[in-house]
């Protein structure tokens, strides 16, 4: 009797693993970019900072809705061994933050000393709340106050009677944005290269005779991304990237007569077209580490090529749009 009990409970022990396998597969897959179809309003009128603002409110629900919703801050099984699509969550909110942050002090604002729209000011903060952060405050009741704070702003610029609320899309707002994008997608491509090790050369201070800092370095350091890490970065790009795709095909929309005047259109569905790259399916069961010109692939440094070029149509983007 003993036997045949200790047989039942390893069946089933296997069949709960099994399930609890499929489930996380299935929490795995990446949602689908938005399409500029989804940015349209549903009257057909076509409002400065609607697209924008609707890319980032879809973006977050799309992250807390999602099969599986958001399991960052998951303290049970299975999403609690699971790593890829955490990191694929953070990539994406991050970039949340930064578009977040931007529409508060730039996108709304006239200039400096305008007042900051209320509405703003209560959905940015919110979208910095930990991602871990799973008792009090929960992270998904506030990334959902985030975005009806952004559903409520909307709505107020769709109000042609309400000029308090505004969305300014001039050259100088967007490439306060370039700059904050540019930055990410440098760290990104540095740590996606450094999954073969890289000696690199200290430049820090390069370009200024008389550049001090706080604490002395030496000339150059073996950068390597742990073995561990490796997949949590690339799929952090993902969800970065993944983002940033989504946002970049609103500001089309929102800044396209800037971007006519400048003659930059193109440069921006370069950019576009690079973030489309890193969304390609990943056919491999697992991320493959090989040497820089090895036998074996190495997707980190793929995406880190997707990524570093997108960065290069960034940087004359932002050129030509500083330009008279």
């Amino acid at each position: 009797m003993v036997a045949v009990n200790k047989k039942w409970l390893g069946i089933g022990l296997l069949g709960v693993l099994l399930l609890n396998y499929l489930i996380a597969v299935w929490w795995s897959v990446e949602p689908d970019p938005l399409t500029a179809e989804q940015l349209r309003p549903e009257s057909g009128d076509t409002v400065v900072g609607y697209a924008t603002t609707t890319a980032v409110m879809e973006t977050a629900r799309t992250l807390l809705d999602k099969p599986g919703g958001f399991l960052s801050n998951d303290v049970m099984p299975p999403s609690v061994f699971m790593d890829n699509m955490p990191a694929f969550e953070f990539g994406a909110l991050e970039q949340l933050r930064d578009i977040s942050l931007v529409m508060r002090r730039e996108f709304s604002r006239s200039q400096s000393q305008s007042a900051e729209n209320k509405d703003l000011q209560v959905a940015q903060p919110k979208f910095n709340i930990d991602h871990r952060s799973w008792m009090v405050p929960r992270a998904e009741s506030e990334y959902r106050d985030a975005v009806k704070a952004l559903e409520r702003y909307r709505a107020a610029i769709l109000d042609p009677n309400n000029e308090d609320a505004q969305f300014y899309a001039r050259a100088d707002n967007l490439v306060r944005y370039l700059d904050e994008v540019g930055k990410r997608l440098g760290s990104l491509s540095q740590r996606l290269a450094a999954s073969v090790g890289q000696e690199r050369l200290n430049t820090d201070l390069a370009g200024d005779d008389r550049a001090r800092q706080s604490t002395g370095a030496s000339g150059s350091a073996e950068v390597r991304t742990s073995w561990w890490k490796i997949d949590d970065v690339f799929y952090e790009a993902r969800g970065t990237t993944w983002a940033l795709l989504n946002f970049m095909t609103a500001i089309e929309k929102d800044f396209g007569p800037v971007l006519d005047k400048k003659n930059a259109r193109v440069s921006l569905q370069q950019i576009i077209r690079e973030l489309e790259a890193t969304q390609d399916t990943v056919w491999s069961p697992m991320i493959l580490n090989g040497s820089g010109f090895g036998f074996v692939a190495n997707h980190s440094l793929v995406m880190a090529n997707y990524i570093s070029r997108a960065n290069a149509a960034l940087i004359d983007l932002k050129q030509l749009l500083t330009q008279g």
